[in-house]
């Protein structure tokens, strides 16, 4: 009774100090910039900490002793770049308040996942930040955080940032920006706040960049080059911060080609990030594809460099087949077809427009079918 009052009162606080800020952010505006700014962020975050703190303590304890053979890639980044398993991890859509719904994957799989993915994007707004809740959240419960980080030049306020080029044109050309130092403002803040996390965490940043069709740093605005100078002033402007708990991660699209023209280099390149998808038969241009016909035929392709690689988005739809016997095929075969790949990362997605005008969902959670071939498949990795 006690720890459900204790969790009650810690509600209501919650509740009260969220309205105070909302009021503050509000009434002060565009004053709100440096340090006033830093310490509202500050309490929003100490605020989101009150549920976090309440789902990690609880599974921190239990998490911790089942996944003890994971601590050598937590404390040791040689071993994080060079695994000799398969590390399984998820990206869920509902982790805004805490990890629970990551939690109930684990459930659901038997098993710990040593990896948890994030998104984030670049831009002028607090939560575009470097994310320290969650990749504190993350590391608190075993894991190691995974974060996608997305170049949006738009984010940025023209009126804090002058310099940068309007926004109707910083896209065309924005990585030259970017490699040219333009943006350096914002790695500078982003580099001195990955320093003081100081824990293993894999960054996969500007992904898809080979993709003409989807993202501002794609082909449409800039040219294979232009990216391989953007990646490599970054993790240069990093290296030269000191900060040197990074791992970094190259992820172009797989069906787009030109792997050879916008790799950045074995130096700056630590894993290969490659989403594997079945969409199915939701629209026009997809059908149900199997593993091989998504990944297996470009696996080639990318053994080339030699390094690790993390299947960043992995999932099946449930449109057009049977995404049980999809699952099992891909994940039963990858030690002995795929042997470079040393990763895995659910798609768990429930609520996902990206290249649909309809919802499309890739949660398999409550799918006890599923959930039971996956199992079986992880647990046939160690037999």
């Amino acid at each position: 009774m006690k720890k459900k009052s204790t969790r009650i009162i810690s509600t209501l606080i919650a509740v009260a100090l969220g309205v105070l800020l909302i009021l503050l952010f509000t009434l002060i505006g565009e004053n709100s910039k440096g340090p006033l700014e830093d310490f509202l962020v500050k309490t929003g975050t100490y605020i989101n900490d009150l549920d976090d703190e309440y789902v990690t303590k609880r599974n921190s304890k239990k998490r911790a002793k089942s996944m003890k053979w994971f601590e050598k890639y937590r404390t040791n980044l040689d071993s994080l770049k060079n695994p000799t398993k398969i590390l399984v991890g998820a990206f869920d859509n509902n982790t805004e308040v805490s990890f629970q719904a990551v939690m109930n994957i684990e459930d659901s799989l038997q098993a710990q996942l040593p990896f948890i993915s994030i998104y984030t994007a670049w831009g002028s707004h607090p939560e575009q930040r470097f994310p320290m809740q969650k990749a504190e959240a993350i590391y608190s419960l075993g894991s190691i955080p995974v974060l996608t980080w997305e170049p949006w030049l738009n984010e940025f306020d023209s009126e804090k940032h002058p310099e940068l080029r309007s926004e109707d044109k910083r896209d065309f050309g924005g990585m030259k920006d970017v490699a040219n130092g333009v943006y350096d403002f914002y790695l500078k803040r982003w580099a001195r706040d990955a320093k003081i996390f100081n824990k293993p965490i894999l960054v996969r940043f500007g992904h898809e960049m080979n993709d003409p069709y989807r993202y501002t740093w794609g082909p449409q605005n800039n040219t294979a080059d232009e990216f391989v100078s953007a990646w490599q002033h970054v993790v240069d402007y990093f290296k030269q911060e000191g900060v040197t708990n990074i791992i970094w991660m190259w992820s172009p699209h797989i069906a787009y080609g030109y792997f050879n023209e916008y790799y950045p280099g074995d130096e700056y390149v630590d894993w290969v990030g490659i989403g594997a998808l079945n969409y199915g038969k939701v629209a026009v241009w997809s059908d149900w594809w199997s593993f091989d016909e998504v990944y297996g035929k470009y696996y080639n392709d990318l053994t080339v460099f030699n390094k690790p690689i993390m299947l960043t988005e992995f999932g099946s739809l449930a449109v057009g087949g049977d995404r049980a016997i999809w699952y099992k095929d891909a994940l039963s075969q990858l030690p002995s077809k795929y042997p470079l790949t040393k990763s895995v990362v659910f798609f768990h997605f429930d609520n996902d427009y990206t290249l649909t005008n309809k919802s499309l969902n890739w949660y398999f959670v409550n799918d006890s079918v599923v959930c039971d071939s996956i199992t079986s498949s992880l647990q046939s990795w160690d037999k």
